[in-house]
């Protein structure tokens, strides 16, 4: 750590968003972007890049990939790319169905089919055949001939593809090429139906014509009436039209060709500029996006910042979010002139800062993602993860983590303080908020990479935390407390405590126009005499009945001897402890800080909580700002992610944070939890922890009692395994049985055959004593769920790599 979290601490000012509370010794340009801070020489900033380091950064290429993998110059494996084979299956689905069909055909043709005629003579007068017998007598029986055999020869082509795997072939062949070779392929197979459906239109081709023409052809003039309408030269080419863009039209949904139009379309209307190559041609240095939207002086001005080494990779992705936003607003113009007035430093961070004084780890702001290792090449890993590196971006924390691991496994090394690290660089580029809560004794990172920085006891902190959070709703108050307060305790229901709270709450607004101290309210809790009259004699008037009445159930539950509101005061009583005098909205000289600003700014927060001796005290603040985080990141209308660490969770989850967690996906914010055991959880809330939260980290060292919850968590999978059986060989014939006698001297073993059984069994992904013990130091086995509900299986990641 760069410090330990006291000295330096600095005063802010009065404007809604507080700067660091310490000083941003930040650098002009930061690192290489994606690496650590290298040595420089004497003089010169710290990081200075080469000239071009930031332009080859954003014009690195970032691929598609799957979940929790750097994209930042990821390629696909060799082995990935032909690893997706036809299976013999898929095959054999191709081939079974199309003899089936042929003979089908060949047997309705000949007229062999079983009951061929019924449906025929069902549907159709009998004066269209000679007696007893389907050999038409006129034009009408010939024309439902055919418009017979064209409907079965649909129908049957329709089962022998949906029955086989026809759709499976044309994507695996067609569908998964890139452009234009898939809409090529799609327009050659497209050609060859149509010689089989108009084979008189393509010459030198001799075969007969599919029933499809005669038989449309038929029916229109059964329809009709007669021949007569096909007279008509446009109606014959109006038919004819609508035929072959039937025919055509899987082909082209299977080729993409309406995509590959319009996107044709777009790169070619898309104007370059007087000069220079189209947009799409452009480097992203030269930011292609706003040249396409007729942005060429702001894209002119960026560009010359980037190459004058006067951007750096915050500002790169501060700008490209204000883009977004911009453009989704129309607010094109405004854009525009800021990025022509301040260049590089458009959008800055209200706090001034536009990096961090010290990176840790690997951070790629393009993609949001921040590196902690590298994916294991294991036999249980897929192709595209081996050896890749492992990342972690807004899509997977949206959804929540959970890492278990014991004291010296890395958990705040490896995952706490590279996640807050990138958290702190995505609020600074506007796309982030959110509080860190760090372990007693251990603060996270150093103080000039948040805004605020909460230290509870600590006589010299700038901040103060606000139990209410700002709030003016006494229920809402009342629940976040009665969380906090109660909410490890099997004993007292929250919802019980929670309307005792809010009994005394709501009053005492009413009468002052605040929420009173923690010290009053304890009084309160107590039914201290003086307390209670002195808050009942306030209440006088018309004006505060429902209050007063509100006041006096209050009065009235206290003399149970079952009453919540004692233990209530008591747990409170380890807030009122004179270590936390004048914390806690106790006029106190540090400015409170709600947690509602960061529903409101890209706020930076860091709450350090008290030493050791205070560990009860600090489970409880835990849970005070969980319940409050998950309360005002409720509005997912929220423009930017909102996110909570908590590098010690223990005693922190209850079956209320539960419920709100696992919500937390649908409103654009997640949480961070870290524990030494999944003991320090109520085993009741075992399972639902795992289910709320969408990814999972066990890191090296859990026990087997950790391993068996991860374990269950990620369930099974089908694998194939072999057993080979070794069977010794009897020898019937004398010569057969004497050279078998021969091998065994020479060998000293029997001759044996092998018996290869292959089974496809359903085993545990991960077994509690492969968590257990088979786990290396410095590694974790991590799951990953995205907001959009992709998943990652459990993969071994190298921590060190």
């Amino acid at each position: 750590m760069d410090s330990d979290g006291t000295p330096d601490a600095r005063g802010t000012h009065a404007n809604p968003v507080p700067r660091p509370a310490g000083p941003p010794d930040v650098p002009a340009v930061p690192p290489r972007p994606g690496r650590a801070p290298r040595p420089v020489e004497q003089g010169a900033p710290q990081g200075v890049p080469a000239r071009a380091s930031v332009a080859e950064w954003l014009n690195e290429p970032r691929p598609e990939a799957r979940p929790g993998i750097w994209r930042y110059g990821y390629r696909l494996p060799k082995g990935a790319q032909t690893a997706e084979r036809l299976s013999p299956v898929t095959v054999v689905g191709l081939l079974v169905p199309l003899v089936v069909g042929l003979f089908l055909w060949s047997l309705w043709r000949r007229g062999a089919m079983p009951y061929e005629s019924v449906l025929l003579k069902l549907f159709t007068p009998e004066d269209w055949w000679w007696g007893g017998t389907v050999a038409p007598k006129g034009w009408e029986g010939s024309a439902a001939v055919l418009v017979y055999n064209g409907a079965f020869f649909l129908v049957l082509l329709y089962a022998m593809g949906r029955l086989g795997s026809w759709p499976d072939i044309a994507r695996h062949f067609v569908g998964r090429r890139p452009q234009p070779a898939r809409a090529l392929l799609a327009a050659l197979g497209a050609l060859l139906t149509l010689s089989f459906v108009f084979p008189n239109a393509f010459p030198g081709v001799g075969w007969d014509a599919l029933p499809i023409v005669d038989a449309v052809v038929a029916l229109v003039a059964l329809v009709s009436g007669g021949f007569d309408v096909f007279g008509s030269t446009v109606f014959k080419v109006g038919l004819y039209t609508v035929i072959t863009l039937l025919v055509v039209w899987p082909f082209a949904r299977i080729g993409g060709w309406w995509a590959y139009v319009k996107e044709r379309l777009a790169a070619r209307g898309a104007a370059a500029g007087p000069t220079g190559p189209a947009p799409a041609d452009r480097p992203r240095e030269q930011w292609p996006d706003l040249r396409e939207a007729g942005q060429y002086e702001a894209a002119e001005v960026l560009t010359a910042e980037v190459s004058g080494g006067r951007m750096n990779d915050v500002d790169c992705a501060r700008v490209e979010h204000a883009w977004t936003l911009a453009r989704r607003d129309g607010l094109l113009a405004g854009f525009r002139d800021t990025v022509l007035r301040q260049g590089a430093a458009a959008w800055a961070h209200p706090s001034g800062a536009r990096d961090l004084a010290r990176r840790t780890a690997r951070h790629d702001l393009a993609a949001g993602q921040v590196r902690i290792g590298r994916w294991v090449a294991a036999e249980r890993a897929p192709l595209a993860y081996h050896g890749a590196g492992a990342a972690l971006g807004p899509e997977v924390l949206g959804t929540s983590l959970l890492a278990v691991g014991p004291s010296g496994a890395g958990k705040t090394r490896h995952l706490i303080e590279p996640v807050t690290e990138a958290l702190a660089l995505r609020a600074l580029t506007g796309q982030c908020a959110f509080v860190t809560v760090s372990a007693p004794g251990t603060p996270i990172a150093a103080d000039s990479g948040f805004d605020v920085v909460v230290r509870i006891g600590d006589r010299s902190s700038v901040h103060d935390l606000d139990p209410y959070a700002d709030s003016d709703d006494p229920d809402e108050a009342a629940s976040f407390l009665a969380e906090a307060l109660v909410g490890d305790l099997d004993t007292v229901g929250t919802e019980s405590a929670a309307i005792a709270l809010a009994q005394v709450l709501g009053p005492y607004r009413a009468a002052h126009g605040r929420f009173p101290a923690l010290p009053v309210l304890r009084e309160l809790l107590e039914s201290d005499p003086a307390a209670l009259s002195g808050l009942r004699d306030a209440l006088a008037g018309d004006a505060f009945t429902v209050m007063r009445r509100e006041l006096d159930v209050r009065i009235r539950q206290a003399a149970s001897p079952t009453d919540v509101g004692r233990v209530l005061a008591d747990r409170l009583a380890l807030l009122n402890r004179p270590v936390f005098d004048g914390f806690f909205g106790g006029g106190g000289s540090a400015r409170p800080f709600s947690l509602r600003s960061l529903a409101q700014y890209p706020l930076r927060v860091r709450v350090d909580l008290p030493e050791h001796g205070h560990e009860e005290a600090a489970r409880l603040i835990t849970r005070l700002v969980l319940a409050q985080f998950c309360a005002v990141v409720r509005d997912g209308r929220r423009p930017h992610f909102a996110g909570l660490v908590l590098d010690d969770a223990t005693g922190t989850v209850t079956a209320g944070s539960v419920r709100r967690i696992q919500r937390l996906r649908t409103q654009n914010a997640g949480v961070v939890l870290a524990l030494r055991t999944i003991g320090d959880v109520p085993e009741p809330l075992h399972g639902p922890l795992y289910g709320a939260v969408g990814c999972r980290m066990a890191f090296s060292g859990v026990t087997t009692w950790d391993g068996g919850r991860f374990a269950q968590a990620w369930g099974t999978a089908w694998v194939e395994t072999r057993d080979v059986a070794k069977h010794t060989v009897f020898a019937d014939q004398p010569m057969t049985r004497a050279i078998h006698a021969l091998r065994k001297l020479v060998t000293g073993k029997a001759v044996t055959t092998d018996a290869v059984t292959v089974r496809t069994v359903e085993r545990e992904r991960w077994s509690a004593s492969e968590l257990a013990h088979e786990v290396p130091p410095g590694h974790a086995v991590l799951s990953l769920t995205t907001v959009e509900g992709e998943h990652a299986p459990p993969l071994l990641v190298n921590l060190r790599g």
